[in-house]
C-alpha cells in the first residue's frame, strides 16, 4: 500500500510538473518529496490507528478431555474418529460386571431392611402387650399386698407374710417400669424416619443410588453434539477417574467465533458492533465480511495471582495485546475450512471513514498474496 500511494503522488507531481511547466530546481523537487512524505505520512497514520489490522487471529472452538466417571476395563469403543455426534451417543463402555454385581448386593440389603422395618412394628405390639400384661400383675401384686396389710392390722397374718407381699409388689411396679421402656425403645426405632423411610433403609437406599449411578458411567456418552478425534482408545485399556488422565478429546461443535490479537495503540477504535473484513490464508484472493462481537476486557500478561513471592518489575514489562472476539456474517458453507483456521482481520471503525478505502484496497492485496508461498 505504501509503494501504491508513493507511485501515485509521484504520477500526480509529475503530472503537474508537465501542465504547468513547473521548472526542476532545489526549491520545487525538495517541495514536492516533503509534501510527499507529509500527505502520505499522514494518509497511513489515520489508516493505522483509525482502521487497525492484525496478522494474528484463529478460529477458536473449545474441546472437553473425557474422563471415565468409574474405574473400570473399556470393553467396548464404537465411535469413529471425526464423525459427527449428537449428544448422548455412546462414546465407549467399561465392563458392568463389578457394578453390576453391586446394586444387586445392596437391593437385597434394601429388602433385608425394608422387612426388619416391618418387623419393629410387631415388637412395638409386643412390648405393649408385655406392658399391659405387667400392668395388671402389678394390680394383682398391690391387691394382695392391701389385703395382707389389712388382715395383719387385725392380726390374721404375721410381718413376715407381708413382707413378702410388700417384696412382690415392688417386683411388680419395677416390671411396669421396665416393660415401659421397652416400649419406649421400640417406638423410637419404629419412628426414626425420614423423609417417610426407616434410617437403615435410608442409608441402603442412598448406596444403591450411588451404586446405581456407577454402573450408568460404564457407558461414556456424549456431552454435546461434535465429535471425536485423535482417537487413540482401544478396549482392553484401563479407564481411571483422574483429571489428569482422560482417554480422549471431545470437540464441541458450538457456533463457530474468531479471536484476533490487535496491538493497544488500536484499543479505543475497537468497539462492538464495529464492520471487520477477514482474509484466510487458505482462500487467497477471497475476503469475508464481519464484525466485532465482544471486547476482552483483560489482557492475560498482566495478571497475577497468589503466591509464597513478591511481584517484581519484570512482571510488569508486559506489552500483551487485546483481544478481540468477532464473527463473520457471510456464508462460509462453501468452503471446506477446519477448526482453528488462521484468519488476518482489519477493523474499520467510524472515525475517519474515508481513510478506510485504503485499507480494503491494502487488505485486498495481502489476500492475493496468498497464492505466493513466501515461506523461509
Amino acid at each position: 500500500m505504501d509503494l501504491l500511494l508513493i507511485m501515485t503522488y509521484a504520477a500526480l507531481c509529475i503530472t503537474i510538473f508537465k501542465v504547468f511547466n513547473i521548472p526542476l530546481n532545489k526549491w520545487t523537487v525538495p517541495t514536492a518529496v516533503l509534501g510527499g512524505v507529509v500527505i502520505i505520512g499522514t494518509l497511513i497514520l489515520l489508516m493505522n490507528y483509525n482502521h487497525p489490522f492484525t496478522q494474528i487471529g484463529n478460529q477458536v472452538y473449545s474441546t472437553t478431555p473425557v474422563v471415565s466417571g468409574v474405574r473400570g476395563k473399556v470393553i467396548e469403543v464404537p465411535v469413529e474418529a471425526n464423525k459427527p455426534l449428537k449428544e448422548g451417543d455412546i462414546l465407549f463402555k467399561i465392563d458392568p460386571v463389578p457394578f453390576e454385581a453391586e446394586v444387586a448386593r445392596l437391593e437385597a440389603k434394601v429388602k433385608e431392611a425394608s422387612q426388619g422395618a416391618l418387623g419393629m412394628e410387631s415388637e412395638v405390639a409386643e412390648a405393649e402387650a408385655a406392658k399391659i400384661k405387667a400392668i395388671a400383675e402389678r394390680d394383682k401384686a398391690q391387691r394382695e399386698f392391701s389385703r395382707y396389710k389389712r388382715g395383719y392390722d387385725s392380726g390374721a397374718f404375721t410381718e413376715q407374710q407381708l413382707d413378702t407381699r410388700r417384696q412382690a409388689y415392688k417386683a411388680s411396679e419395677a416390671a411396669v417400669k421396665v416393660a415401659d421402656a421397652n416400649l419406649e425403645q421400640a417406638k423410637i426405632a419404629l419412628d426414626s424416619e425420614i423423609g417417610g423411610e426407616n434410617t437403615a433403609v435410608l442409608s441402603l437406599l442412598a448406596e444403591l443410588r450411588k451404586a446405581q449411578f456407577d454402573l450408568e458411567q460404564t457407558v461414556v456418552r456424549a456431552p454435546t453434539d461434535g465429535y471425536v478425534t485423535q482417537l487413540a482408545l482401544r478396549p482392553g485399556v484401563m479407564a481411571v477417574p483422574l483429571p489428569l488422565a482422560p482417554v480422549m478429546t471431545f470437540v464441541h461443535t458450538e457456533e463457530q467465533f474468531y479471536t484476533a490479537a490487535f496491538r493497544q495503540n488500536s484499543l479505543q477504535r475497537l468497539q462492538p458492533g464495529y464492520e471487520a473484513e477477514f482474509l484466510f490464508r487458505a482462500l487467497p484472493g477471497k475476503i469475508f465480511k464481519g464484525r466485532i462481537d465482544e471486547v476482552i476486557p483483560a489482557i492475560g500478561e498482566s495478571q497475577f495471582q497468589a503466591r509464597g513471592a513478591l511481584l517484581g518489575t519484570d512482571a510488569l514489562r508486559t506489552s500483551g495485546r487485546v483481544f478481540v472476539k468477532l464473527s463473520i456474517t457471510d456464508d462460509l458453507s462453501d468452503y471446506h475450512l477446519p477448526m482453528g483456521t488462521a484468519v488476518e482481520v482489519a477493523v474499520y471503525s467510524d472515525s475517519f471513514t474515508h481513510v478506510s478505502i485504503m485499507r480494503k484496497v491494502l487488505i485486498r492485496m495481502k489476500s492475493w498474496q496468498n497464492y505466493l508461498y513466501l515461506d523461509h
